[in-house]
């Protein structure tokens, strides 16, 4: 927790419910962190895998996060409030406002069958086209058709299917509304249009009313009540703006606003998301796995790819070489001791699904090129290495369905403190990557939302323009460059490839 003394300029309130954590933040109009609090969120798992969300506790934690904020500042200059989580993970509520049932966690895996079902009944491209997602099921319309399949007499009672985002806000102000930065996450958006889609709602046969109105990111949606209040120590009054989903509020805060601008959130995933002015839903992009929504900046569209294990890897071959107890930093310096290039000895990341521009769930991860001279710091650093190849792997590919050159590389998150990493990639990219001083970057983009739309700012550019964000730029020399893009072209690029048959193989002898 940190705190700053504030006079009574105006202060702008940032929240973000993540998949472990809840965070509030008070910023000045300046973007000065003021004070920030965390709590844990838990979870509990009714079967193996599942893993759900119980609302009053979701609301409790983010209730306690922002009275202890409020306690530190100066509560009457509190201007405004907005929120911004995770993504596919949703409220059902009733006509009174009360919660029916937990809300099932974006990457809980009960919701196969529902995916399957559109895969044979329209199918990916088709999908794509309307919604710019693939057919997943961590998206929100599978969580539904679940919940009515499964457990009817609760779907019969929905009133409001509110994201998390959008549940918190609705605590806060009694407003139930729809963000559209997570709504582009349901995949019953038409993105197009930014509508629901009648075509995927009759399709699956969920009824519309229940999605909401939407709104975009940044509208007041309603003020702080009374019971609110007295909850969470903001004034009665207190503006409440509609959030948005957390990477594009990140990326908002950071100036990726404009195509060319690329963001890398880099922790246990790893998110790499680009601006786009209109969505691109041709068959080439849904054939690639990147993801389309709209962003934070609502007047935008974000396109995204990524690692599912990132960070994650990283901490997989720490506890498999030197145990899940092991200094962090023993690992890195271990794997200085291993040259440039890991002695041959390459990384596929593909522990957990393969990265777009590669949509193959059968994918798997690999070592090549171990011989008897390979030492466990020749493995941690091809590791290492091999994150870098597969990020910078991801940004070729949206450079290429998209036809842009990545002017701008700014990274956040835990990542970026492996200095290994941050060179390796820095010669890959051939261009300075820009790392962000802010430690809380969705926070202080919904921070952002909370000033446009109490007209602190005139409009999004101004608000962004005005944030107090400094960058150090990471660069990498020739020699480095030359070395690292060349392993990438002969070898790294053709990896998936050339190991993807025996990949289908190896998957398809698996027991189901």
């Amino acid at each position: 927790m940190r705190t700053r003394r504030v006079s009574d300029s105006p202060i702008l309130i940032g929240v973000d419910v993540g998949t472990t954590n809840v965070k509030a933040a008070a910023y000045d109009a300046g973007g000065r962190t003021l004070a920030v609090v965390s709590r844990a969120l838990e979870t509990s798992h009714p079967q193996p895998e599942w893993t759900e969300y119980e609302p009053q506790a979701l609301f409790d934690s983010a209730a306690d996060t922002v009275r202890s904020v409020v306690a530190r500042i100066e509560s009457r200059a509190i201007t405004g409030i907005a929120v911004s989580s995770m993504a596919e993970t949703a409220v059902p509520v009733d006509a009174k406002g009360h919660s029916l049932r937990p809300a099932i966690a974006w990457h809980d895996p009960r919701t196969a069958p529902q995916a399957a079902w559109w895969e044979q009944h329209l199918g990916a491209e088709v999908v794509y086209s309307i919604t710019g997602l693939p057919i997943l099921p961590i998206f929100g319309i599978n969580k539904l058709m679940w919940i009515k399949e499964h457990e009817p007499e609760v779907y019969g009672r929905i009133a409001h299917w509110l994201n998390i985002a959008d549940y918190i806000a609705f605590r806060l102000c009694g407003v139930p509304a729809t963000n559209l930065s997570l709504a582009s996450r349901t995949m019953a958006l038409d993105l197009r249009a930014r509508q629901w889609s009648s075509e995927l709602l009759s399709a699956c046969d969920i009824a519309p009313a229940i999605l909401g109105d939407l709104v975009p990111s940044g509208e007041r949606i309603g003020q702080v009540h009374q019971a609110a209040s007295e909850r969470t120590g903001l004034p009665v009054g207190t503006a409440v703006m509609a959030g948005a989903m957390d990477h594009p509020c990140g990326a908002l805060a950071l100036g990726i606003r404009q195509p060319g601008d690329i963001l890398d959130s880099m922790g246990t995933t790893e998110s790499i998301l680009t601006v786009l002015l209109e969505p691109v839903l041709t068959s080439e992009m849904a054939r690639s796995g990147y993801q389309q929504g709209i962003h934070a900046d609502p007047d935008k569209v974000y396109c995204s790819g990524g690692l599912y294990t990132a960070g994650a890897a990283v901490e997989w071959v720490k506890t498999l070489l030197a145990g899940s107890n092991s200094p962090y930093a023993d690992l890195v310096d271990l794997a200085n001791v291993a040259p440039p290039g890991s002695g041959g000895v390459f990384f596929l990341p593909h522990l957990r699904l393969a990265t777009p521009p590669i949509n193959d769930a059968s994918s798997r991860a690999a070592f090549i090129g171990l011989d008897a001279n390979t030492s466990p710091s020749h493995l941690i650093r091809a590791v290492i290495e091999g994150l870098a190849y597969e990020a910078q792997f991801s940004i070729d590919g949206l450079e290429q369905l998209l036809g842009f050159r990545a002017e701008r590389l700014r990274a956040i998150g835990g990542g970026t403190r492996n200095a290994l990493q941050m060179q390796v990639k820095a010669a890959l990219h051939g261009r300075p990557i820009e790392i962000s001083d802010v430690e809380e970057a969705t926070t202080l983009g919904a921070a952002i939302l909370a000033a446009v739309g109490t007209e602190v700012f005139p409009n999004m550019d101004a608000a962004v323009d005005a944030m107090q964000v400094s960058y150090r730029n990471i660069t990498a020399d020739d020699r480095s460059g030359q070395f690292y893009r060349r392993s990438y072209e002969t070898v790294y690029r053709d990896l998936y490839r050339t190991l993807a048959p025996l990949h289908h193989a190896v998957a398809a002898m698996q027991p189901v």
